[in-house]
């Protein structure tokens, strides 16, 4: 389950709000990077890594680990000599490169496990598979930011992928977390061009008990204007819009999506529940006119979600819908049985947009918040 802090302003007489089952709620620690920082009135969620792992979390990471299992196999063989030497490192080289770290990840890594190899004085073949953990760590943190629900509300999230990612069931997945938090979603089936998107959609809708906002072959930019509208007028905490998938070399509909993004922009701004509440009475009214974007108007994420077992292919899949969209974080699917795990160090060095989730199979449980020094272990196991 994801495991995040809740933070609502309740007066002393007031019972503190009842908690979920499935979620674990941790306090705001200022001096934490995963903090998001928030006024004291603000109902504000940031879905990331509990302090301390629950069961259900640990039973996640043997996934993780098993999942992982190709990618590391033939990293770990590297450490099974008797010396540190240049063959060491150029099989490593040659494993790295195999789990598609790719040049400059691998090239980064190489010359931080040297460096701390001799600042450790480490003469153990197998001491060399830790620090490689750590060196993976360090890459892998700056990917490491946690999801925030709630400054805005609604808080629009628009999401993205190629065909076969698993756009939907993430969707679906998410939208599950959140309404089982009490979190008030709204999706937006602006998918419009395959036939079962609506349907599959709306079998998740159902499930949680959510709304859903959708038109027979009706304009995706039209769906996603009318459910943003909806979110605001019902009052929903979270507007989530399904886009149709498509490959980054179809010009027309990567432009397709930029109509989308500049349609829900139309919508205006939403109330900011972080700003002093005499400025978020009033952050519905136009912005003043400023050189930087007003932050209140959606979409307030982009998301893209990435099949894990493309390797090279996703990060060439970042790069392009970055360029076009502006991607504020990645969803990283199907790592369940992969050799190409090594992709997220990719990401890192070359285009570091954070990771807010990984998913290792089809049920429920089997989509968690991403952490850097997780997935680097269960990665080296």
């Amino acid at each position: 389950m994801f495991s995040f802090f809740k933070k609502k302003f309740t007066s002393p007489a007031q019972p503190a709000p009842e908690r979920s089952p499935d979620v674990t709620f941790l306090p705001v620690d200022a001096g934490s990077e995963a903090a998001p920082l928030t006024s004291q009135n603000s109902p504000v969620q940031a879905l990331q890594p509990a302090l301390t792992p629950t069961p259900e979390r640990k039973s996640w990471l043997d996934k993780l680990k098993s999942g992982l299992r190709k990618t590391g196999a033939s990293i770990a063989t590297v450490f099974t000599g008797t010396q540190i030497d240049d063959a060491l490192y150029e099989d490593l080289e040659s494993a790295l490169l195999m789990a598609d770290t790719g040049v400059k990840a691998t090239q980064h890594l190489l010359e931080d496990l040297k460096r701390r190899v001799k600042d450790n004085k480490t003469t153990d073949p197998a001491a060399v598979k830790g620090l490689l953990v750590e060196s993976l760590t360090s890459l892998l943190t700056p990917l490491q930011k946690p999801l925030v629900i709630g400054q805005y509300k609604p808080t629009v999230i628009m999401v993205t992928g190629v065909n076969g990612a698993g756009k939907t069931t993430s969707i679906g997945k998410l939208t599950r977390h959140l309404a089982g938090s009490g979190t008030s979603v709204l999706l937006a089936a602006a998918d419009t061009f395959r036939a079962a998107a609506r349907e599959q959609l709306g079998v998740w809708a159902g499930r949680n008990t959510v709304d859903i906002i959708s038109q027979d072959g009706g304009d995706p930019a039209a769906v996603s204007f009318d459910a943003v509208s909806a979110g605001k007028a019902r009052g929903r905490d979270v507007v989530l819009v399904d886009t149709a998938g498509r490959l980054p070399t179809q010009l027309h509909l990567m432009e397709e999506l930029k109509k989308i993004k500049r349609v829900i922009q139309k919508t205006g701004p939403v109330t900011d529940l972080s700003a002093p509440i005499s400025t978020a009475v009033f952050s519905a009214l136009p912005p003043v006119k400023s050189e930087a974007p007003d932050p209140r108007i959606p979409p307030h994420e982009i998301l893209l979600v990435i099949d894990g077992n493309t390797g090279q292919n996703a990060l060439n899949q970042v790069k392009a819908f970055d360029d076009t969209l502006g991607l504020t974080g990645l969803i990283v699917t199907k790592l369940d049985g992969t050799a190409k795990g090594g992709v997220l160090a990719a990401i890192a060095r070359e285009r570091p947009v954070p990771v807010y989730f990984i998913g290792v199979g089809e049920t429920l449980e089997d989509l968690e918040t991403f952490n850097a020094r997780e997935f680097a272990q269960a990665l080296l196991s």
